[in-house]
């Protein structure tokens, strides 16, 4: 008799919350280093960058069951895509 082995996500549902938070930190990381880069091109497109960086962390932690959480999430995103299209567009 044969058993496979479990799915991580059927062993412990609490694990899915548990990537979710490290893929939202992974992101802040990843703004604060292009942040960092970007300060020895443009001071500006590097500040605002970095300054993004903890409203994405934030917003990682919110509960995930937080009403407005995903129009929050929305908002946040297509901010960062305005910021990046007007630093594009500057230069």
């Amino acid at each position: 008799m044969t058993s496979n082995p479990p799915e991580y996500e059927d062993a412990d549902p609490g694990l899915a919350r548990v990537r979710t938070s490290l893929a939202w930190t992974r992101t802040a990381l990843s703004f604060a280093a292009v942040g960092a880069v970007a300060l020895r091109k443009d001071v500006i497109a590097g500040l605002l960058i970095l300054a993004t960086t903890p409203v994405i962390w934030r917003v990682g932690r919110l509960d995930h069951h937080r009403p407005g959480r995903l129009r929050l999430v929305t908002a946040a995103i297509v901010a960062v895509s305005l910021v990046a299209l007007i630093v594009a567009v500057m230069h």
